[in-house]
């Protein structure tokens, strides 16, 4: 006798509360903020006029996510909690996507399995956690490729192609690298030998979905200077891929189409390609501009929980041949010994060390450390977003190479004044704060304008206090006499 079936809406809510109890776990990251967020955080505090400037000059890629942030700060202040809830509850939603389509594909048990695997996968935790907008897109992957699987099993009509085209074009608007889920969808179609109609219609969906995001990805190739630090690709770079796709790959083998299912339609006929496709469509893109970065192909991860599923599915279906019983409790001791294996890494994702730097623990830093009358400079002028994410904490400080403002400018950083005037603002004063990164993250001054900050620093000042922190550096100077 088999162990019964989850209820359908256990299987898709079961998932869907495990990953948000997951993501509300450690949100805060103990009240702390990396340079990635903290972008988010001060272009959200604009206006709306001004984040439209800004979009003209920089990171147009993110601007619908900028403009979704700017209404939650609006309505509920700047704050970590509202910052990482939106990818919390995104991460939730693709976690119940993949337990829905692991259910019509593989069964329940590959369905709640499926969908508990995505919130534990390590990249998954991350950006579980992340105040951009890498989990968004991996839930409009998700509910995108729930409609195609729909509109595949003949449930479908007119409105679900609708519905998939604007799912994909949102998720393109969020970041238009998440259109390489349409190769990865036309696989399946070809994998289960989808009518000409079918096609047709995909097709024309798809199309529309293109033709909204297109306007983006061209206007975006004159912000491309924004993405030059992205390393060339090199073969060490796709070792952790790699790993990826061979555990899929044996997901893939493990599967067992239901023999109600229409022919090829199967977990490894959606997952597979969602895991392996977008991977190699960005490598592919990477050959021509350095763009690999796991983030920007983060929705492929439903694809492996998807086929992780699968492989649990059939494991409890083999295990309640011989030991009925024991077949309930298979699922639950894969997914503690799971935890319990990743929980060293879990932790690790929720401390402020997992992030490059922290700019509210600079902020502390100066708060503590300003007199009245002091300035500010900051090396490199990116280093800025600490006082624009916590401008209470340099109050009464002179930002003294800042010529003008991020917000009338349009720019990120704001853009500074010319080196003689740097240098001539910099003798005025007897005391000065330097914000910068940490050595070990610091890169040399790439302008004339650092090197002007740090000659005029190392030969008319000396240093009164140094301290580091969570990868920034805030060091007072005093002038010599």
């Amino acid at each position: 006798m088999r162990p019964s079936s989850p209820r359908p809406l256990l299987v898709r809510s079961i998932p869907a509360l495990w990953t948000l109890a997951l993501g509300l776990w450690g949100l805060s990251r103990q009240n702390s903020v990396w340079r990635d967020e903290a972008a988010t955080w001060q272009v959200a505090r604009r206006s709306t006029a001004e984040i439209v400037q800004l979009l003209g000059n920089v990171d147009v890629v993110h601007g619908l996510y900028y403009l979704l942030m700017h209404g939650l700060f609006e309505l509920f202040g700047p704050d970590t909690t509202v910052l990482r809830l939106p990818s919390v509850a995104a991460t939730a939603v693709a976690a119940a996507c993949v337990a829905a389509l692991g259910h019509r594909l593989a069964g329940p048990w590959a369905g709640l399995g499926g969908g508990l695997a995505l919130g534990l996968l390590p990249a998954a935790q991350f950006y579980l956690q992340e105040g951009r907008p890498y989990a968004l897109v991996a839930a409009g992957a998700g509910v995108s490729t729930l409609l195609l699987v729909t509109l595949l099993e003949g449930r479908g009509r007119a409105v679900h192609w609708v519905a998939y085209g604007g799912a994909v074009a949102v998720s393109g608007l969020l970041n238009w690298l998440s259109l390489l889920i349409l190769p990865a969808h036309l696989a399946t179609l070809l994998w289960c030998r989808a009518g000409r109609g079918t096609g047709r219609r995909w097709t024309a969906a798809a199309g529309a979905a293109v033709a909204c995001v297109l306007p983006l990805v061209l206007f975006s190739r004159s912000q491309s200077a924004q993405v030059s630090w992205i390393p060339p690709l090199t073969w060490h770079m796709l070792i952790g891929p790699a790993v990826l796709l061979a555990v899929g790959a044996a997901g893939a083998l493990l599967d067992r189409r239901s023999p109600h299912r229409p022919e090829g339609l199967s977990a490894a006929a959606v997952g597979l390609p969602l895991l392996v496709v977008p991977h190699l469509g960005l490598a592919g893109l990477s050959l021509i501009q350095p763009l690999f970065l796991d983030r920007y192909v983060l929705f492929s991860l439903l694809g492996l929980a998807l086929l992780i599923g699968a492989a649990i599915g059939v494991a409890v279906r083999t295990v309640s041949r011989r030991l009925p019983r024991a077949g309930w409790w298979l699922l639950p001791a894969i997914v503690a010994v799971a935890a319990v294996a990743l929980l060293p890494q879990a932790l690790a994702k929720r401390s402020p060390a997992s992030r490059v730097d922290d700019v509210l623990a600079a902020a502390d830093d100066v708060r503590r450390l300003k007199r009245p009358g002091d300035a500010v400079l900051f090396f490199p002028s990116a280093r800025r977003d600490t006082r624009l994410v916590s401008p209470d904490a340099f109050s009464g400080l002179e930002d003294i190479a800042l010529a003008r403002t991020p917000e009338r400018s349009g720019t990120l950083k704001g853009v500074e004044a010319e080196p003689a005037r740097i240098r001539a603002a910099m003798l005025t004063h007897r005391r000065i704060l330097l914000v910068t990164d940490a050595p070990a993250v610091s890169r040399p001054p790439a302008t004339e304008r650092d090197r002007t900050k740090r000659s005029v620093l190392r030969n008319h000042f000396r240093i009164v206090t140094d301290g580091q922190t969570r990868g920034r550096r805030v060091t007072l100077y005093e002038r010599r006499v």
